[in-house]
């Protein structure tokens, strides 16, 4: 059996055997490119003016037709490709060996035209993309006719089963969860503390005004019914600028005292009882429901340029305060998560590694600054945790575990747990339990 490779017509099947398993090779492989790579990052390169990512994105608005076109040209060369060696074979060593030489094609196209190009597109999908989409263009206006006809084909056979391909848009919005994916796995390309931000803006939607209200019993305000002299203790005592004015009550609320206009009537001498109650009525208090979302409240502190509201309940009584700066800390968060200096106005760390903290202190608030789990979807103090784990308003000393947390209450006053010391526990099984319920 000879061989006559210097057969000039042998040597041109064999180049255009070459010629058919390259095409296919490039075929398979931008396939993949265009399919896997990331709409985002194509668009974005798109918007930046680059012209392969253009072209890309054009073509894939209708996959349907750059599908048909891949096909088209993936199955001409294949299809190619078998008739050449199955000539080649007839005319080197006869019709006996047609099989085997089928059999090696399979391995060969399998290996270097679909598994290798594959591979290496989904590993490298933005310069392959960008580049074939030069080709894919050009392509797709020469096979045109050809493209169209198969495109009406396989359209009228997607519309027995209820698809209509020239009426789908391509749903490249992403949920919230999946942004969350995205923002989680961007890496070193966004530094920790702007991922923490951005999970918080996602989550504002989540968390309402009665989540991170301060509670009505711990609100600072001014009643007119009081003391003169107590007043102006503690007008002259306040770390706040904007105080609350009532009588009597706080649902009677009379409006929102700025220390701006306190300090302008003190160095008039013209404050007194009436004049402070004139001064606060000239600013209306600014009423929210429990239960409004962030992103909606914070929408309405930048329309209405407010900086504080009260919430209410249906009954119009006052539960709680909420500011801009309560919202704002959701997003950018305490300004240290270290729990050995940590410093908020509601925890303090003993030497012995325990917290002392007060019991108008939110569930999220000691979630986010000691990176503790306690459960967010009851009670949203700590007070109103506790007394629904005990099922009663406690005795001070009574002990209790929530999860790891061993906590024992310290003071009582009003019917209200002013303050509980906190410590982790070494056995972190995670179960909720009561230990020594009632004075030790």
């Amino acid at each position: 059996m000879i061989i006559a490779v210097s057969d000039p017509q042998l040597v041109l099947l064999f180049g255009l055997l070459a010629l058919c398993l390259a095409l296919s090779a490039f075929f398979s492989g931008t396939e993949t490119a265009l399919m896997s790579i990331n709409r985002y990052q194509l668009r974005t390169m798109a918007n930046a003016g680059h012209r392969g990512a253009q072209l890309a994105e054009r073509l894939l608005a209708r996959p349907d037709r750059l599908i048909g076109l891949i096909l088209l040209g993936n199955n001409l060369v294949n299809n190619l490709a078998a008739t050449l060696v199955a000539i080649i074979v007839l005319r080197t060593v006869g019709e006996e060996w047609v099989a085997v030489g089928a059999a090696a094609l399979t391995l060969v196209m399998l290996i270097f035209c679909e598994v290798g190009p594959k591979t290496y597109s989904a590993l490298h999908p933005r310069p392959v993309a960008t580049t074939a989409s030069y080709i894919y263009t050009v392509l797709q206006w020469v096979l045109h006719p050809a493209v169209w006809v198969i495109g009406r084909i396989s359209n009228s056979m997607l519309r027995l089963f209820g698809v209509h391909a020239d009426r789908q848009t391509q749903q490249t919005a992403l949920s919230r969860e999946e942004l969350r994916t995205v923002v989680a796995e961007a890496g070193a390309m966004i530094p920790r503390a702007h991922q923490q931000m951005l999970m918080s803006i996602l989550d504002l939607e989540r968390v309402t005004v009665t989540d991170i209200m301060i509670p009505r019993q711990d609100i600072a305000g001014i009643d007119l019914e009081d003391d003169w002299e107590r007043i102006l203790d503690q007008l002259r005592q306040t770390p706040h600028t904007r105080l609350p004015v009532y009588r009597g009550d706080m649902d009677n609320m009379v409006g929102l005292l700025h220390m701006k206009r306190v300090a302008q009537e003190l160095a008039r001498g013209s404050l007194d009882r009436d004049r402070l109650a004139e001064v606060a009525s000239q600013r209306e208090p600014y009423f929210v429901p429990e239960g409004t979302a962030l992103t909606v409240q914070l929408t309405n502190f930048q329309r209405l340029r407010r900086r504080v509201a009260f919430v209410v309940d249906e009954y119009g009584d006052v539960l709680g305060l909420v500011t801009l700066e309560d919202i704002l800390e959701e997003i950018v968060g305490e300004f240290t998560s270290d729990p050995a200096t940590i410093s908020h106005r509601d925890i303090h760390r003993e030497p012995s590694g325990s917290y002392i903290v007060n019991g108008s202190a939110t569930v999220r608030m000691l979630n986010r600054a000691l990176g503790w789990e306690l459960p967010t979807d009851g009670p949203k103090t700590l007070n109103g945790l506790v007394i629904e784990q005990l099922e009663t308003i406690p005795e001070a000393g009574t002990s209790l575990r929530i999860g790891s947390l061993e906590m024992e209450v310290m003071q009582i006053a009003d019917n209200t747990i002013r303050t509980v010391r906190i410590k982790e526990s070494r056995d972190s099984s995670g179960e909720s339990a009561l230990e020594g319920v009632g004075q030790p």
